[in-house]
């Protein structure tokens, strides 16, 4: 099959962000598929590619992926309203590529929601199937998050409808997110549950050794953050644990915070206004630097906002990063993967919104070397055994074929 790939912050292993679309994608080529994969360009993911002057975009060969990337430049840092412009730019300049180009199938990854838009196209106008992956439910989170904007909201509302009504099937990273999915799909509509995955070996426990990073000394335990800093994180629940752990003289405990966000400026004055030295920051990285760092941590922290939308409808990186990479995980918002950790002994949870809790299992992962070594030997056997990159790739290509292979018989994939 053709498939024509949308995601708007596509990355490889050179760049800081998730590299799923650049692993599906690869398991697509090697199975006899081609692939255009149209994304912008973003901070955290430079994409080394000739740019094509009669276009107007970038396009090049990456690995096997024929990427068109659009001169649209996205980052964290910047405001809601330019992201938001970005993002609507992206989603109709995709909209002129599907239904120009020639494909067999669309594929289409969010955030942002508007992704979809080239996939509603191209189902309408040229009667392609269209498959949609959902890996945040829009409107429900920023709803959740505090937006009350109620053209935003309801806009959000009718494309999220929209998207899944024209879709063929969809894909959910998420228990919850499969759930949102079939509360506004049609009856039957296929949903695949496919959440992210284990890169078992790029983050590998045998990478472990120093942590040289300023501020870190030898045989501190260093709990790490590696994610973004944005509003939806809830990073100063850290800086919480981190005061609690200072009142208490704690010198051998440090909080590392690797990303970066809108969020990230105002965490750190916080942190030197508070004089919380026991908190680092540190800039975001490629991923064969990022996983020698997880490695040596003494922890990852798996840290949201306090909110119940959260609970079963997010699927982290991180999360996956911690696990492959054989350290605990202590997670601060209850939830399925929370559900997973306590059942599977490879970390802790801690009670929400309570600094206390959470500066008391650092402590007690720091006290306790041998518990430390037993949960890490259950994460990466978890990583293993559940989310390795290479069996769910296998899955989702399968799912591609299984809706390219109805199409071509003319019925309705089920």
């Amino acid at each position: 099959m053709r498939i024509l790939y949308f995601h708007q912050h596509f990355t490889t292993p050179a760049g800081s962000s998730g590299t799923r679309s650049y692993e599906f994608a690869r398991a697509l080529i090697a199975r006899g598929h081609k692939v255009t994969m149209v994304c912008g360009q973003s901070d955290r993911s430079p994409l080394d590619i000739p740019w094509d002057a009669k276009a107007g975009w970038s396009r090049g060969d990456i690995d096997g992926i024929d990427v068109i990337a659009l001169p649209l430049s996205y980052s964290n840092s910047h405001g809601v309203a330019r992201r938001l412009w970005t993002f609507l730019r992206f989603g109709w300049k995709s909209v002129m590529i599907a239904l120009r180009h020639d494909y067999d199938l669309v594929f289409a990854t969010s955030t942002p929601l508007t992704a979809a838009m080239p996939g509603i196209a191209a189902s309408w106008f040229r009667r392609k199937r269209f498959i949609f992956e959902v890996r945040d439910l829009w409107p429900e989170l920023p709803k959740a998050l505090g937006m009350r904007n109620p053209l935003l909201l309801g806009g959000m509302w009718a494309l999220e409808g929209l998207a899944y009504r024209s879709s063929t099937a969809c894909i959910g990273l998420a228990p919850g997110i499969v759930e949102g999915i079939a509360r506004r799909s049609p009856k039957n509509h296929p949903i695949a549950l496919i959440p992210n995955g284990c890169d078992l070996d790029l983050f590998h426990p045998s990478l472990r050794g120093e942590i040289r990073v300023p501020g870190v000394n030898p045989g501190d335990f260093v709990a790490g953050f590696t994610g973004a800093h944005g509003r939806a994180n809830g990073l100063d629940a850290v800086l919480d644990a981190a005061a609690v752990l200072k009142q208490r003289g704690d010198q051998r405990i440090k909080i590392l915070l690797v990303g970066e966000g809108s969020e990230k400026p105002r965490l750190m004055a916080r942190a030197r206004d508070e004089g919380l030295d026991n908190v680092i920051f540190h800039r975001a990285m490629p991923k064969v630097e990022l996983a020698r760092l997880t490695a040596s941590l003494g922890c990852g922290l798996m840290v949201l906002d306090n909110i119940p939308a959260f609970y079963r409808g997010t699927s982290p990186n991180k999360f996956f990063d911690y696990i492959s990479s054989g350290i605990p995980v202590v997670s601060n918002y209850p939830g399925w993967l929370a559900d997973m950790i306590s059942s599977r002994r490879c970390g802790l949870q801690v009670e929400p919104g309570n600094p206390v809790p959470f500066a008391d299992a650092l402590s007690a992962l720091a006290a306790d070397s041998a518990g430390c070594a037993a949960m890490s030997t259950a994460a990466r056997m978890l990583a293993e055994e559940q989310f390795a990159r290479a069996a769910l790739a296998d899955r989702f290509v399968r799912t591609l074929e299984e809706v390219g292979q109805a199409g071509e018989n003319g019925r309705k994939c089920g």
